[in-house]
């Protein structure tokens, strides 16, 4: 089974050089496998990397002759380099925006969706913080709102101690911040930003793990890897508490904060270069294992299928 912690933390790009993969060719991969020759490059969310890097370790180990590099800065950068060409493939955390895909049309470039997994944004507090367990998307918008007061854990709720509050989130090109903000301010985009910033979610972790009156929000599958140094809040829209959990996140009863997370490709670069095709298609066809491996939850094998249909232009 793929380890994602031995390889996430505190890395930024993922690069196998064919030398070090060629002494294994004889050992993996039908003989088409071993034609299949080529680079391909990508970047953008931190949270799809550990997906895509996992996906893309096991795809030349069948594919040897075919270099993947997966890096991670973030989905709305990682959309810039990929507009720009700089890039073939863009991991997003978050749907393409209108003035994305107006930068790819002036590139020549056509967008094919494809998602990969769902994932949930998780709250999430010091193990040492003893008081709060749920916490209401009202509150959390109080917290978080451009305009916030929120100074101490007092002032989010009365009998919460009188101690400051110190916050840790995504910075503002990272898809994971688009949709919270989205989901609980109202409008992507809109949030207090006096709090500290990382596109590295393990950053993230180190920073809420050290402070006893911290809370901050990353993708679950960060929490799932770090729940021995962190307590996850349950959200409640009105309905009750929920904490993220596979099957919350998979049935959408962790709401608002359930997502889909996707890869993005261009029609004719996937045309040119078989090896993006092939790695796409071994992606939504042996990826489902992966996905899981590293703390994610798989789409439905319908969803998959739809992909692979776009992918085959079904």
């Amino acid at each position: 089974m793929w380890k994602k912690g031995l390889a996430v933390a505190g890395a930024l790009l993922l690069s196998v050089s064919l030398a070090a993969c060629s002494s294994n060719a004889s050992g993996g991969g039908s003989e088409k496998d071993k034609g299949l020759s080529g680079t391909i490059r990508i970047d953008g969310s931190s949270t799809v990397f550990p997906i895509s890097q996992a996906v893309a370790e096991e795809f030349m180990k069948k594919n040897p002759n075919v270099n993947v590099t997966v890096a991670q800065s973030g989905t709305g950068a990682g959309f810039d380099k990929w507009t720009k060409q700089e890039t073939d493939l863009s991991d997003a955390s978050r749907l393409i925006k209108d003035e994305e895909k107006e930068a790819a049309k002036k590139s020549g470039l056509e967008p094919k969706e494809f998602p990969v997994a769902f994932d949930g944004i998780s709250v999430v507090v010091n193990k040492e913080n003893d008081f709060a367990k749920t916490i209401t998307t009202k509150e959390l918008k109080k917290i978080w709102e451009p305009d916030s007061k929120v100074k101490t854990w007092k002032d989010v709720r009365s009998n919460w101690p009188d101690k400051p509050i110190k916050l840790y989130g995504p910075g503002t090109s990272d898809g994971t911040f688009d949709y919270f903000t989205g989901a609980i301010i109202g409008e992507e985009g809109k949030s207090r930003t006096d709090y500290t910033q990382s596109e590295d979610d393990n950053t993230l972790v180190t920073g809420v793990s050290g402070d006893k009156y911290a809370l901050g929000y990353f993708g679950f599958s960060y929490y799932e890897e770090n729940k021995d140094k962190l307590n996850v809040l349950k959200v409640d829209n009105g309905k009750g508490g929920v904490a993220p959990s596979f099957e919350t996140i998979k049935n959408g009863t962790y709401s608002p904060l359930s997502r889909s997370i996707y890869v993005y490709a261009d029609e004719k670069t996937m045309t040119e270069n078989k090896a993006i095709k092939e790695f796409l298609s071994f992606y939504l066809k042996e990826g489902k294992q992966l996905v899981s491996d590293v703390g994610y939850v798989p789409l439905t094998d319908k969803d998959y299928e739809k992909g692979i249909a776009l992918l085959e232009d079904k």
